[in-house]
Order: C-alpha cells, then sequence, then structure tokens
C-alpha cells in the first residue's frame, strides 16, 4: 500500500498540476508485475520479530486498518512520492530530457521499494543489526532477482522500444542508492522515536499483585 500510494501521490500530483507524468503507465506496471510483487512475497517466509511473543494479542474488534498502519501508509507514501517527483525535477533540472528523466525515477522507486524491504522486515525493532542487513535466504534471492531484472529494463535495447527506457549513466548510480539510503534512515528515525514515546505496557497480574 505505500509503494502504490507514492506512485499514486506522484501521478496524481502531475495531472493536477498539468506536469509531465514522471512515469508512464507501461513502466508503472512493471514495476508492480516484478519488484513490488519479488520483494512483497518474501515477507511471507520471514520469520517473526524477537520480541513477538511479550507484546499483547489484538484486540478482537480492533480493524485491520489500525490508526498506525494507516499513517505508516501516508508517511512512507509520501517519501516514495518525493522520491519519485525529486529525482525527475532534479533530472530534468540538469539537462536530461524527459525520455531519460523517466527511467530515473523508476529506477529510483524501485530502490526505494528494497531499502523499505530491509526496513519493514522490523516495523517495531531496529533493522540497523547485523541480523536486519544480513537477510534471509528469500530476501537476498528477491533483491538479487529485482537487481538483474532491472538492469535488463534499463540497458537491454528491447525494452527501451516496449517501456520508452535509457540506459542510466552508471557514475550517476550513487544518486539514486543515496536516495534509498535517505528513506531507510528516516524510517530508522520514524521507528526509534516511536520506541521512544510508547506507553510503557501495563504489569501483569502477576506484577501488580
Amino acid at each position: 500500500m505505500p509503494i502504490n500510494g507514492g506512485e499514486s501521490f506522484a501521478i496524481v500530483f502531475a495531472l493536477l498540476l498539468g506536469l509531465t507524468l514522471p512515469i508512464t503507465p507501461l513502466q508503472i506496471l512493471w514495476v508492480n508485475l516484478v519488484s513490488s510483487v519479488a520483494l512483497a512475497m518474501v515477507l511471507a517466509f520471514e520469520p517473526a520479530e524477537p520480541d513477538i511473543m511479550a507484546r499483547p494479542p489484538r484486540p478482537p474488534g480492533e480493524p485491520i486498518l489500525t490508526a498506525f498502519l494507516l499513517w505508516r501508509v501516508l508517511f512512507v507514501s509520501t517519501l516514495f512520492f518525493a522520491g519519485i517527483i525529486g529525482i525527475f525535477e532534479w533530472t530534468e533540472a540538469h539537462g536530461a530530457s524527459i525520455a531519460e528523466a523517466r527511467p530515473w525515477a523508476v529506477n529510483t522507486l524501485v530502490v526505494m521499494e528494497v531499502f523499505y524491504l530491509f526496513s519493514v522486515r522490523f516495523l517495531r525493532s531496529t533493522s540497523l543489526t547485523l541480523r536486519g542487513a544480513r537477510g534471509t535466504p528469500p530476501v537476498l534471492i528477491a533483491i538479487g532477482a529485482v537487481i538483474l531484472l532491472q538492469g535488463f529494463f534499463t540497458y537491454a535495447p528491447v525494452m527501451e522500444t516496449l517501456f520508452d527506457t535509457r540506459p542510466l549513466p552508471l557514475d550517476h548510480v550513487p544518486v539514486v542508492l543515496g536516495i534509498g539510503v535517505a528513506v531507510f534512515v528516516i524510517l530508522e528515525i520514524e521507528k526509534a522515536l516511536r520506541r521512544a514515546f510508547a506507553p510503557a505496557p501495563a504489569p501483569a497480574e502477576g506484577d501488580r499483585a
């Protein structure tokens, strides 16, 4: 939902202001069918967070979309929106054509998805640990597959015909990676703030006695 929200925000923003679409519908289809599916599916194979058995059960009447989840979707969608629009406008401002700027936006979106995956593996605890950085075999396999597919999307001549993409200069790749790192750091700061200001859990009956 956050990834789709970021894509939607970027498209709606461009349409409302009469701007050029930063990503074409076909390019969005590529992202949703390839990288989004591959990266989302691996979460089903993730082990539970270490403190999961210490958490209280969900209230029976609690909705699926809680206030926290709504906030999280809006917050992450805004980060993705800023990354997509920001890199598109930045590359155009530095002389890139629309056809050249769009692959920048697509690749930035995919990179943000990869870093978001590493962050969302642990919704409460930090991902800045050896366990968080190492990932599980399904995560690493999915990321490897996405990198290969995205490289094919960016540099294969046939993809230029099908998806109107252009090769991304290799010396500019750190800029795209930097945006992904920035998203990861912001999400880790948000998690740290939530942990710092979270209310203390109520004592158990045995503790009160």
